[in-house]
């Protein structure tokens, strides 16, 4: 039996969520999907802050369907802190313990801020903390009341450059050392392979894409997965060998499909090269596109097509082929670089490179 069995459907408005969602003991997962894909409905209705017009909830054997917040067990750490500014950090990982009216609360309080190299703050209060420090008490305080489900909302979005990396190494070491399940809410693929085994992608209030977390962000079947991979998706019908696309171009590639099935193309910006010319009688795919941007990234180009596809280019070459928006180029790319795979449907559509 799964520590979390679940199963929701909610309509508000337009939308409708219809999500079944399962963990093991220990499992991470990461929620991943565009804005108003459903992700944090999803986080609401676990926590029991929005109830499904259908479905079921059970949490280690027990039944949280009807259950309010504040009987499900279920911990959360969002965005921003949201420590009590009247508190200290100790008071503030203590309140769960207390309020649970569990012996030695202030041990546990104590323990868990070492655990998250916080026990220096104890006396402070939030106001006296930095983003990154106040957020470390806060997962100190979601812990400390013992969960049996830690759901994290995007912990790490309201932190800067400097303080992200720290306190992504210490999630993974905390996460890795529990039995509890967790779900990770994230837009940065970096979050989704550090912390999580699986990743589910959310579109439209459905689940289109899931799967061990580097499966999916190397090999995605989905738009998101491969904007937020950072690589180009091509949907299609398999055939043998490769792609045939929607746009009706014939893309060869590793395919690890069927022929006649719903499939993509999936390959890297890094992998293009651009022509101004059709390089006739090349063994490698060429697709005629029209530039509709060109962006700096680091030491290369990443040149926007209009069709979503992108390649990344020095500017060198650049100067050389004389490019700008508007024109019409090859982009090659040799089919050793490009994967086929299965899709789930045609919901993922389109080919959308993104940071």
């Amino acid at each position: 039996m799964s520590a979390l069995s679940s199963r929701f459907r909610v309509t508000r408005g337009a939308f409708t969520l219809d999500v079944q969602l399962d963990l093991e003991a220990g499992e991470v997962v990461a929620v991943l999907g565009p804005n108003g894909s459903g992700k944090s409905t999803l986080m609401n209705l676990l926590a029991g802050l929005l109830r499904p017009d259908s479905g079921h909830l059970t949490l280690g054997g027990r039944d949280l369907v009807d259950a309010q917040p504040h009987q499900r067990g279920i911990g959360l750490l969002a965005q921003e802190p949201l420590l009590f500014p009247h508190l200290t950090a100790l008071a503030n990982v203590e309140f769960g313990p207390r309020a649970q009216r569990r012996a030695g609360s202030r041990e546990t309080a104590l323990r868990w801020l070492a655990e998250v190299d916080a026990a220096e703050f104890a006396d402070r209060r939030p106001r006296q903390l930095s983003g990154g420090q106040a957020q470390r008490v806060a997962l100190a305080r979601a812990l400390a009341a013992e969960p049996d489900l830690l759901l994290l909302d995007e912990p790490l979005n309201a932190l800067d450059i400097d303080a992200a990396p720290a306190m992504r190494g210490l999630l993974r070491r905390v996460l890795r050392a529990q039995s509890r399940p967790a779900i990770v809410v994230t837009h940065d693929a970096l979050d989704a392979l550090v912390l999580a085994d699986r990743v589910v992608v959310l579109d439209a209030g459905r689940i289109v894409e899931q799967g061990p977390s580097r499966e999916v962000l190397t090999r995605p079947r989905s738009a998101f997965a491969a904007r937020i991979a950072g690589l180009n998706l091509i949907a299609g019908t398999t055939v043998e060998g490769g792609l045939h696309s929607d746009s009706g171009v014939v893309i060869a590639g590793r395919s690890t499909a069927a022929p006649g099935e719903n499939g993509v193309a999936v390959f890297s910006p890094s992998a293009v090269a651009v022509h101004r010319d059709n390089p006739h009688g090349s063994p490698r795919n060429a697709l005629r596109v029209r530039l509709a941007g060109m962006e700096p990234r680091g030491d290369l180009v990443r040149l926007r097509a209009a069709d979503g596809t992108a390649a990344d280019i020095t500017p060198a070459a650049v100067a050389e082929l004389g490019l700008e928006p508007g024109q019409d180029v090859w982009f090659v790319v040799k089919a050793t670089e490009v994967g086929v795979h299965a899709a789930l449907g045609r919901s993922q559509g389109g080919s959308w490179p993104r940071d």
